[in-house]
Order: C-alpha cells, then structure tokens, then sequence
C-alpha cells in the first residue's frame, strides 16, 4: 500500500534528503530498522517506500514481529524503531530502563479494532462485548454459532487472532475478557494480519479480528460485524471512533523510537517523512488521522526541528 511520493514536500526535508543520499555514497548506506506491530505495519511500509524513494542512500527495513516482539528487540537495542498497537507495559519499561535504552512514544494513527466473519456469514450482524467475551473467554464453551445465540446455525465457529506476542491480542483479550492474554487457545494464531484475512475468507463460519486496515483492504473478501458496548450497534468507521461511540476497541496506534538512534540522521528523516504526511497518508492506510496539530507537536519535538531539541 503506498502513500504517493508527492505528500510530502518542504525546503527542509529536501535538504535532508539530499544530504542522506550524499551520505549513503560515501560508505555503507544508512539503516533504519524498524519491527513490531503488525497493525501499524501499512503505514510504516508506506512511508518507507516513499522515503526511501526520495532518499535512495537510506535502507529501510520493516518487520511484523508484532507489539511485545518488537518491544523485546527494542530494549535489546537490536532496533531503531518499535511499531505498536499498545503501550508499553511496566515489564518493557524496566527492561529498557535495565539495558540503558532511553525512548520516546509518539501515537501516529486511531484504529477501529475490527471483528469480522466470512460473508457468508450473513446471519451475524451484530455481537455484544458479552457475547465476545463468551465466545473468546478462557473457559468458553462456545463451539458452534447455535451456542452464541440459539437461533444462528448449529455449525463449528472457526477462530481467528492475533497471536500473544502481538499488541492486538493484548488490548482486545484485556478490554473483552478482562485481563491482559486471557483467551481460550483453541484459535488458529498468527502474528501477521494478512494470514488471519485469508483464514477468514477461506472458512464460510469463521470469527476473527484484527486492525481495521486489513478489514479495509480486504473488505470484498470479509464481512465486518458491529459492536454493541451497551449503546447499540456500532460499526468502526472515522465518525464512530472521533465521536467516542466505538468503544472499547478503538485504540491508538504508536511508534516508539530509541534516542540514541535519533542521533542519526536517516532516522529522524524517516520519522519527519512519517509525520509530515500522516494527516493525508493514514486514511490512504485505513486508519483514523490524529488531529494535525498532535503531528506537528510531535514534529517540533524531534532532535535538530525547529523548536527541538539539539
């Protein structure tokens, strides 16, 4: 998914293009390493195309080892930049702090935490946070969709989520069930969201979730079901989410990046591409822009920007 070279442009980063490109002949090209979570994923492969696109001497890399993998290789200092669907936790905080590893948290994107059934699902439409909890609970006895409500078919619910090392499994098992990692196991895992989509698109009985940007891109292949909190039935969308009415499974999306990697050019041009364009390049993703001054704060914060730090 890519955002278009033509967002982003400005004297200042023109300059820092060209002096990363001029950097990346002299020697080995600079490296910007980024790894985790899964959802924020569309949107980090997307500024990097386009800023590696602008900066042909800066090598950008982007894993999906989701949320608490990317928080482990943070710490360890094996990485520049953390992509999360989550904070991080008072464990991952004590593990940075116990390896010396300063960081700074900067929310980049709002995601409707989508639940979804193959279209052929049509009788689903709509499910509680009850419902779910009964359905995904660590000591569920749901089996077949007749258990959920008794006039659905009595057919086997496939399940489909996020694996525990990721971010999406962490908030959706704490806002659902009620603490952190409590969910039944008997679900067919994966850390990559692209496996979870085509799982449910393969299972004419299946029930999965994940971030609302793979439900967006695949929306011809999925069925999105709505959520009802207590207040009816809520769909996630852009005016659901601002108007506080799809809870509790909108989030915010994070990049954490390591001051020390900040030091570094190439880094600071990724994150300053990232932040430039994120009020027109997340909703190209599939996501909720912050408002632009929550992107422009964030910028003005980064070492060497005007009003930064040096």
């Amino acid at each position: 998914m890519r955002a278009g070279s033509d967002i982003l442009r400005g004297p200042g980063l023109s300059l820092a293009i060209l002096c990363l490109s001029a950097c990346g002949e002299a020697g080995s090209p600079p490296r910007v390493v980024v790894d985790g979570s899964s959802s924020m994923y569309p949107v980090a492969e997307a500024v990097a195309e386009d800023f590696q696109a602008a900066s042909p001497g800066v090598r950008v890399t982007v894993g999906i080892s989701g949320s608490g993998g990317g928080f482990q290789r943070f710490c360890a200092g094996e990485i520049d930049i953390a992509n999360a669907s989550r904070p991080m936790d008072t464990g991952e905080v004590e593990s940075c702090a116990a390896r010396g590893v300063d960081f700074r948290s900067i929310p980049i994107a709002w995601d409707g935490l989508s639940v979804v059934v193959n279209p052929r699902a049509d009788f689903v439409e709509c499910l509680t946070l009850g419902e779910l909890s009964r359905i995904w609970g660590p000591d569920s006895t749901v089996r077949t969709w007749s258990d959920v409500r008794r006039d659905w078919p009595d057919v086997e619910i496939t399940l489909y989520a996020p694996g525990p090392r990721s971010g999406t499994f962490d908030y959706f098992t704490e806002v659902v069930n009620g603490a952190r990692g409590w969910s039944r196991p008997d679900f067919q895992a994966s850390e990559d969201d692209n496996i979870l989509v085509q799982g449910v698109a393969g299972d004419p009985y299946s029930l999965g979730y994940f971030a609302y940007a793979y439900y967006a891109e695949n929306a011809e292949l999925l069925r999105l079901v709505a959520v009802d909190s207590g207040e009816g039935c809520v769909l996630p969308s852009d005016r659901s989410i601002a108007e506080g009415r799809y809870t509790p499974l909108a989030r915010l999306l994070y990049v954490y990046v390591r001051e020390a990697a900040l030091a570094r050019a190439e880094v600071r041009g990724y994150l300053t591409y990232m932040l430039q364009g994120a009020s027109e390049l997340v909703p190209v993703t599939g996501y909720r822009a912050l408002d632009p001054a929550q992107y422009a704060n964030s910028l003005r914060d980064l070492p060497g920007s005007q009003g930064g730090a040096s």
